[in-house]
């Protein structure tokens, strides 16, 4: 069953400044694209995160897009403290607005619990800019 990641975007001021931060994270992993991502603890839940399963990037309070989570690479930095490296597909694919709280780290979502894509059928706000969707929820028009 698959399973997704929450993380916030810490510094992140929009999607397109996203995009701009892991241009410079792009790698090439046995003849695939993949944009490296990094957290100190690696899920435990790797099969159904690995199986489909995507990061959901909170930026400025609310969920605002994803990524496919290719692989969960187990590393060790320089200091010899063990992390995870994060192979994240390059595609970044806006999601309907979502508000979330700060938290630390990344948490578990549950598909039935995860944003719609705005591109994708029947989306919530298909085409609207985020900063519309989220007046529309506030007022709650959607």
């Amino acid at each position: 069953m698959t399973i997704h990641l929450l993380k916030m975007a810490v510094g992140v001021a929009d999607l397109d400044h996203l995009r701009d931060l892991q241009s410079g994270r792009i790698h090439d992993v046995g003849g695939r694209k993949v944009v490296f991502g990094y957290t100190r603890r690696k899920p435990r839940r790797v099969e159904e995160v690995t199986d489909g399963g995507s990061i959901y990037w909170i930026i400025k309070g609310a969920i605002r897009a994803r990524q496919r989570v290719i692989d969960l690479v187990d590393e060790v930095d320089e200091e010899g403290e063990p992390f995870c490296r994060l192979h994240l597909d390059p595609e970044l694919v806006p999601t309907v607005a979502a508000p979330r709280r700060p938290m630390q780290g990344w948490r578990y979502l549950e598909p039935a619990d995860a944003p719609a894509d705005l591109s994708g059928e029947g989306g919530e706000g298909d085409g609207l800019p985020p900063e519309m969707l989220k007046e529309l929820k506030e007022l709650g028009l959607l």
